[in-house]
């Protein structure tokens, strides 16, 4: 199975957190560090991004402050000049999966910037302070790209890398087009891999997919209903979903990624060449009139741990189609 996003068998009628960290969590605890002028700034910014968050708080800044916080914190927001935040900083690095994600920003709220830590909450914190104006500049190649890396493939999927040195090959590969689908694995089994072989591993033992399509422009309310229509069909709660998803038609639609984001929920992009390989047995107009087989039934076979549906793909308010996989 592939990540990426985009489409959805209600193309048919249109004719269309939280970046995680590395091991498959995101940043939760918030440190902002503002000199005493600009606190101001500060609380806009923690007023902005706080309910996302399981704690945010505000430290002025002194000297020493990064290095009496550092492991206190997933992500330190920086309100100051990215040469200060560096200079702190770099002798308390030590190892990329347990340092701190760190993002500076300005205080006119112009640039939101990671400079450690991208894959490991960084990235997540640069793009939810674009809700307050920032521009979230990505370096890490693959977002430079805009393309899924491996990182955030396991996020998506509610999963952890079990061997982080493999991710720079792997990136690599999701650069050049040359990854491919991540393949699911059910055991007892034994698996011999190389040291450019990502292992993932599942968070939670069990759990169903949302395969999803949606119209251009979708509401995230209407994603929301229509989820919640399905999983009460089927006697289950928004606990039960292991992830969404969809074609990488429909990557950057909002409405799907701000309904997945308020249940907790990864969108999983599948590439086209994984959903015709899964293709749902329910017809569907899309592969006539856009050439994609149907959303929604075939991310969700492709998705689950069986390749099967618990529920046939339905349409709600002519904006969204939501089948079950398991």
């Amino acid at each position: 199975m592939s990540t990426d996003t985009n489409d959805a068998d209600s193309d048919e009628s249109s004719g269309h957190c939280s970046t995680p960290d590395s091991d498959g969590e995101v940043a939760e605890e918030i440190a902002i560090i503002s000199f005493e002028r600009k606190l101001d700034t500060a609380r806009e910014i923690e007023a902005g991004i706080g309910d996302a968050y399981e704690r945010v708080d505000i430290i002025e800044y002194h000297g020493d402050v990064f290095a009496e916080h550092w492991g206190e914190y997933d992500c330190f927001v920086g309100l100051m000049a990215s040469g200060i935040a560096m200079r702190k900083t770099a002798p308390l690095l030590d190892d990329k999966w347990d340092d701190p994600a760190i993002v500076v920003v300005d205080e006119a709220l112009t640039w939101a910037i990671p400079i450690t830590g991208g894959h490991h909450g960084a990235n997540q914190v640069a793009h939810d302070l674009s809700q307050l104006g920032a521009v979230p500049a990505m370096t890490t190649a693959s977002e430079a790209a805009g393309k899924q890396g491996v990182e955030s493939k396991a996020k998506a999927l509610d999963t952890h890398v079990v061997n982080g040195d493999s991710t720079v090959a792997t990136n690599l590969a999701v650069l050049n087009d040359e990854l491919g689908p991540v393949a699911r694995l059910d055991g007892p089994r034994a698996v011999l891999v190389g040291d450019d072989v990502t292992v993932l591993k599942r968070n939670a033992e069990d759990g169903v997919v949302l395969g999803t399509g949606t119209v251009s422009g979708v509401k995230r309310a209407q994603v929301l209903d229509a989820w919640e229509a399905v999983l009460d069909d089927l006697g289950l709660g928004f606990s039960d979903v292991e992830f969404v998803a969809t074609g990488t038609r429909k990557e950057g639609e909002e409405g799907l990624y701000e309904a997945a984001q308020e249940v907790g929920a990864g969108v999983v992009l599948l590439e086209k060449e994984t959903l015709e390989e899964f293709e749902g047995p329910s017809p569907s107009r899309s592969k006539e009139l856009i050439g994609w087989p149907g959303i929604a039934e075939a991310s969700a076979i492709a998705g689950g741990r069986e390749h099967d549906l618990a529920r046939k793909k339905e349409r709600f308010d002519d904006a969204v189609t939501v089948a079950v996989g398991r």
